[in-house]
């Protein structure tokens, strides 16, 4: 019902603007207008939807200034609602109640901790078509992307719930007669964790669940431009008993730089995990360097994406596809520069339109929509001006091109660009958005130093049918992560995380366990005595 209320208020509102551009006084445009300003999707519980309040200490909490910010719709313009603005005062007393329960959580057993996330996954699960409701009215994923981004989350909270009572040391052996060595790993303490807005629900997941896993207490900065799905996410930490203290949301906009300073500078947090620009990670770096903080960095990435003569060039259109417009080409990983060997250059191309030419873009709540807006106006500029660059320098456009004004402030058109050259902005720029530019190469060797001719490594994609140059392709490829004969790589299971400016650290997997635990040395010695008669 939520959801058929939502196309029909777009639909709406459609008509209303181009009713409006022939008749700016009408009552019918003025109406439909009030009615999108009071239309809003329906949740199952209307208490995940948290106004006005962060999550400290286990309470619901405003700003000691009593501030509050608005988040908008990006889809409509529309208020969703408002967030408190802490302040570094406001976030230092979350980092007093992580630091208080820190003491007691790092005592628990794994197997004490694993039930706790076991039981917050268990209600995420539950609460799985709220939290994609919430991910596509404030972020502007379509519907079955923020179902899919939902259930991305939880598993986070499932994998580190296993992996939580197998926190294992080592016994080495000395080199030293009489003595014997161990080492344990403990948790690292109280972590600062900053996490983006193209993700809403998995990167919370993603840092909380490791942290926890190993007995860490967090304070967690939600993004300001999608805040409430982090909160939800509170809420339901709440309801599965995890202690208070122990997972702590903070919101701010105006003051994000201050409260990011206030992680980075506070003495008692020793960890600080960040997942955005790589601007803002050297930044934070910096910042984490008076106190020697561990740091996870996941930043900018600008993938490469080639496809060889001898590739599957379906399953390689499938793949380019998949990796370059999910979330309408927001996230690190998409597939940034595409380039195909000349062999295939046409046939790709003509059959990589023909799959976007099916995209349906429209409000992220409509059925069938496959695209919806981008976050802000900002994105839009971004994506507008990477296209306008292209084509001043010989580019064509295959389809697309243009923003959706009719659909509302946000919207661009899925954008295919052939004629790529190395002077395009997109050759050196990670574009963010639903634009994807083809350029042609000739040789392995080629394309190789193309790909690598970035500060930036995060994640690449090859196909081809040829087994050698796979293993060759992959080996020389400067990333973090690879992809071969895939467009998608994301896994719980999969560590995640980048080389060169793209940070170091990872993410997931058995090694995003390691990220918040410290490894400390035991020697005992004078155990080498013969036994005693």
């Amino acid at each position: 019902m939520a959801i058929l209320q939502r196309t029909l208020f777009f639909t709406a509102r459609a008509a209303a603007r181009s009713q409006f551009q022939r008749s700016p006084h009408s009552l019918i445009t003025i109406q439909t207008l009030r009615l999108s300003s009071t239309m809003a999707p329906k949740l199952r519980d209307p208490s995940l939807f948290k106004q006005n309040v962060c999550y400290v200490n286990g309470e619901w909490v405003t700003a000691a200034s009593g501030k509050t910010f608005e988040v908008h719709d990006p889809a409509t313009g529309e208020l969703i609602g408002t967030c408190p603005e802490f302040t570094a005062q406001d976030t230092e007393k979350a980092i007093a109640a992580a630091a208080t329960a820190f003491e007691s959580f790092r005592h628990k057993t794994g197997r004490e901790r694993s039930k706790l996330l076991r039981k917050w996954y268990d209600l995420v699960v539950e609460n799985a078509e709220d939290i994609a409701t919430l991910i596509t009215w404030e972020n502007g994923k379509p519907t079955a992307d923020a179902r899919g981004e939902a259930t991305y989350a939880a598993n986070f909270l499932e994998w580190f719930s296993e992996e939580a009572p197998r926190i294992y040391g080592d016994t080495i052996p000395s080199s030293i007669p009489g003595n014997r060595v161990i080492t344990i790993k403990e948790p690292v303490g109280v972590c600062g964790l900053i996490t983006p807005w193209n993700f809403p629900a998995a990167m919370i997941t993603r840092k909380i669940g490791p942290a926890l896993a190993v007995g860490c207490t967090v304070v967690c900065k939600a993004p300001g431009e999608t805040p409430f799905t982090p909160l939800a996410l509170a809420e339901l930490a709440h309801r599965a008993g995890i202690p208070p203290g122990v997972v702590n949301v903070v919101t701010a906009l105006a003051n994000t730089p201050e409260v990011g300073e206030v992680l980075t500078t506070h003495p008692t947090v020793r960890k600080v995990s960040f997942t955005g620009s790589t601007p803002v990670g050297k930044l934070l770096m910096r910042q984490c360097s008076g106190t020697l903080k561990k740091l996870s960095l996941e930043l900018g990435g600008n993938a490469p994406f080639i496809v060889f003569d001898d590739a599957d060039v379906d399953l390689a259109v499938a793949g380019a596809v998949a990796s370059k417009f999910r979330s309408s080409g927001q996230t690190c990983v998409c597939a940034n520069r595409i380039y195909v060997q000349r062999g295939v250059y046409d046939e790709f191309a003509e059959k990589f339109a023909a799959k976007v030419r099916e995209f349906r873009v429209g409000s992220p709540f409509e059925a069938g929509v496959t695209h919806g807006p981008l976050i802000h106006d900002r994105a839009v500029a971004k994506v507008e001006q990477h296209v306008k660059d292209a084509e001043s320098k010989g580019a064509t456009v295959l389809l697309g091109g243009h923003r959706r004004t009719d659909l509302g402030p946000n919207f661009f058109e899925p954008t295919v660009l052939t004629g790529m050259t190395g002077d395009m902005a997109m050759a050196s720029e990670e574009t963010f958005g639903p634009v994807a530019g083809l350029f042609p190469f000739d040789t392995e060797e080629e394309v190789v130093r193309l790909a690598n001719a970035t500060p930036v490594g995060l994640a690449g994609y090859f196909f081809s049918r040829d087994i050698a140059r796979v293993h060759r392709v992959a080996e020389h490829l400067e990333v973090g992560m690879v992809g071969v004969n895939t467009g998608i790589i994301s896994d719980p299971a999969a560590p995640f995380g980048g080389v060169k400016e793209s940070g170091f650290g990872r993410e997931g997997s058995l090694y995003g366990v390691s990220e918040y635990q410290v490894t400390k040395m035991i020697t005992y010695g004078g155990m080498g005595k013969p036994l005693q008669s």
